[in-house]
């Protein structure tokens, strides 16, 4: 009884040290962190000033051009990286968004009245008066009058949507970076021949500096306060019938109970 007493002892006795010693390696870990140098070098670190502006990496509809390429029935019969009923909804969403904040906004066509056939006519309903600019080139930057058209408005940021990804936006988006311009790819307006095609000029656009947007995106970075009221209803409107389940959500919540984003 004595010894197993006596080996009880020693058993506790080492836990009650093994707890102590850690215990004390901690406080000294806590009082090393605490000293006043550590926290005299946290005090000379300046403080960020942030302010309520935007970024100007952001979209707005008086910074950028929007160049709509190849929107056409020959191309589009050969696009398999989105469904075309998709590809049509959001290509309209797009265009109506340029429209409803007066971006200026270029339309061109490759070879349409011997092979790809006309701008996709929801495209034209939205541009009634423009005529696209028809072309011989894949390369739409290697066209002179397209170049022309962008250089006219004086914007540094370049907004591409076009069919295909791999050939028509990829060669613009590419030429017209390394001419200067900022540009950003909308990608899901865009389609290649195949999903893996298309995801590959993406990343060979991105590798090259282009921001790779979507149409929604693009609609609500305009917008970007519910405040401004003039945009209001044509962005909403833009929403409902282009938006998928957003848009869905916006004829809920205005029939059910008269909601309405803002103030």
């Amino acid at each position: 009884m004595k010894k197993l007493l006596t080996s009880r002892t020693v058993t506790t006795l080492a836990l009650l040290t093994a707890v102590v010693s850690t215990s004390a390696f901690g406080s000294m870990i806590v009082a090393k962190a605490e000293t006043p140098a550590a926290t005299a070098a946290s005090k000379d670190k300046p403080a960020i000033q942030a302010k309520a502006v935007p970024s100007p990496r952001l979209l707005t509809p008086t910074n950028h051009t929007l160049l709509m390429i190849d929107h056409q029935p020959q191309m589009a019969f050969g696009t398999s990286s989105i469904n075309i009923q998709d590809l049509r909804n959001n290509v309209t969403g797009l265009a109506k968004a340029a429209k409803a904040f007066n971006v200026p906004t270029v339309l061109t066509t490759v070879a349409s009245k011997s092979f790809s056939g006309p701008i996709f006519p929801e495209i034209q309903a939205v541009f009634p008066d423009q005529q696209p600019i028809d072309r011989t080139t894949m390369d739409a930057w290697e066209d002179q009058r397209v170049v022309d058209k962008v250089n006219s408005y004086g914007n540094k940021k370049l907004v591409i949507s076009g069919l295909w990804t791999e050939v028509c936006d990829l060669s613009a988006a590419l030429s017209a970076i390394d001419q200067g311009y900022e540009v950003y790819i909308v990608t899901d307006t865009s389609g290649g021949v195949s999903k893996e095609a298309h995801d590959m000029a993406i990343q060979r656009m991105i590798q090259a500096g282009v921001t790779p947007i979507t149409w929604e995106q693009y609609l609500l970075e305009l917008q970007r306060d519910w405040a401004r009221s003039e945009t209001y209803k044509a962005t909403t409107d833009i929403a409902k019938e282009h938006g998928g389940a957003y848009g869905l959500g916006i004829i809920y919540s205005q029939e059910m109970f008269g909601g309405k984003e803002g103030h």
